[in-house]
């Protein structure tokens, strides 16, 4: 499976060092306590031939198509879709959150862990966030409050993107008491108001003064200050790195370069607008923005695993680039139309780049995407270990009897 061809994304320092790179990860949410049990018992259920990243990507595809529903119904967020798409809706995310918790018990399971599950599993959850995130906002139908929708779905990717500064400044991803498991099962009970009780059901008032929809945004003014405040507290003690820097040894402050990039554009491009494109289309415009923002997330990852800069220009800026310059020349081409051609184009990148970045990765181990080595086959040293295996020392114990127990 070939791309296209092209100078490679990683060099050989990088891969060596992302090959020496161990998983470390803190988690204090009370959920992912609780949930154990449920997701050792189904991971004790999966075949050992199914490898971890299939079962991620498959939780992925499962996510986008019932959100990709619930947009074909409302590509406004101020429809209402019929209650069945809010109920997949709810399902979808459940599949995902539930496959995307046993991948790395089945990696493993089956002894398959490797860096590139770590980076796999972040590369998709970037991607799940932008669509979580735009089909709680059509359950509410928070479309018709523009600004904040926009507000509403930013905040998701900052969130996500701050989690993975902090890990580059301090070299470990930390998960708090309320955090991203906590986040999709009250998103999960939000889909499953809107398919019983319908979407108008979040414009009622409470106590005759706010919408009951104001509780998205209490939630995300509270998740933002938390998250920011572990950021800022890691920046203030300083980094892992020499003379408080990064792991790679860079400036603890550089990852907002990029990410600016992103967000202060798509600020701006929806506020000139003269034909409302993003008021209009806000699904599309969302979409698009997300998988750029996807893109960004995706390089801070593989920064961290391979200890390196963060280059500043990506190719996937060249799509809000479109819209930029189109608004420039006074809309010489329909804005629907750019925008649409600016979602295909960082689709496209975002698939290349990280169908590459898996090729050469894979290319280094030795090893198969979506395969496990057969039985027998000597595995290639990896020199994985993981600091989170000390928060999931509960469920190994059921995973070691599960093995050998006959179904």
């Amino acid at each position: 499976m070939q791309f296209y061809k092209e100078k490679k994304i990683l060099n050989a320092a990088q891969l060596k060092r992302l090959s020496e790179h161990k998983y470390s990860c803190t988690s204090d949410s009370i959920l992912d306590a609780l949930l154990q049990p449920w997701w050792c018992w189904l991971v004790s259920k999966t075949p050992l031939w199914l490898a971890p990243n299939l079962i991620t990507i498959l939780g992925l595809i499962v996510n986008i198509v019932t959100t990709l529903i619930l947009v074909w119904y409302s590509p406004d967020a101020r429809q209402n879709p019929p209650g069945w798409s809010f109920a997949l809706c709810a399902l979808g995310v459940f599949i995902y959150q539930s496959l995307d918790a046993i991948d790395g018990k089945q990696a493993r399971r089956t002894g398959s862990q490797s860096p590139l599950g770590e980076l796999f599993d972040h590369g998709c959850d970037s991607i799940s966030t932008v669509f979580i995130a735009l089909g709680a906002c059509i359950a509410v139908r928070l479309g018709e409050y523009p600004t904040w929708m926009f507000f509403q779905c930013v905040c998701a990717m900052t969130l996500f993107y701050c989690a993975h500064w902090q890990a580059y400044v301090t070299g470990t991803l930390k998960m708090g008491r309320i955090d991203v498991t906590e986040a999709q099962y009250s998103i999960i009970a939000i889909h499953l108001v809107s398919a019983t009780l319908g979407p108008d059901f979040w414009s009622t008032q409470i106590a005759g003064a706010l919408e009951a929809r104001y509780s998205l945004a209490l939630a995300a003014v509270a998740g933002s200050f938390l998250t920011v405040g572990t950021l800022a507290t890691a920046i203030v003690a300083g980094g892992v790195g020499k003379n408080g820097s990064t792991v790679a040894g860079t400036s603890i402050l550089s990852p907002v370069i990029p990410f600016s990039l992103v967000v202060v554009p798509a600020f701006i491009i929806f506020q000139k607008s003269e034909s409302q494109v993003y008021e209009n289309h806000p699904a599309l415009y969302i979409l698009a923005f997300g998988m750029v923002a996807a893109k960004v997330t995706n390089r801070l990852v593989v920064a961290h695993m391979t200890k390196s800069e963060m280059e500043y220009y990506d190719w996937s800026l060249l799509g809000p680039a479109m819209l930029f310059l189109n608004q420039y020349f006074n809309n010489a081409i329909p804005e629907y139309y750019v925008l649409w051609l600016c979602t295909v184009w960082v689709c496209v990148d975002l698939v290349r780049y990280c169908g590459q970045i898996c090729l050469e990765i894979c290319e280094h181990l030795k090893i198969q995407l979506f395969r496990i080595p057969a039985a027998g086959a000597a595995p290639p040293d990896r020199n994985v270990t993981s600091d989170s295996e000390k928060s999931e020392t509960e469920d190994s114990a059921p995973l070691l009897n599960n093995n050998t127990s006959v179904s």
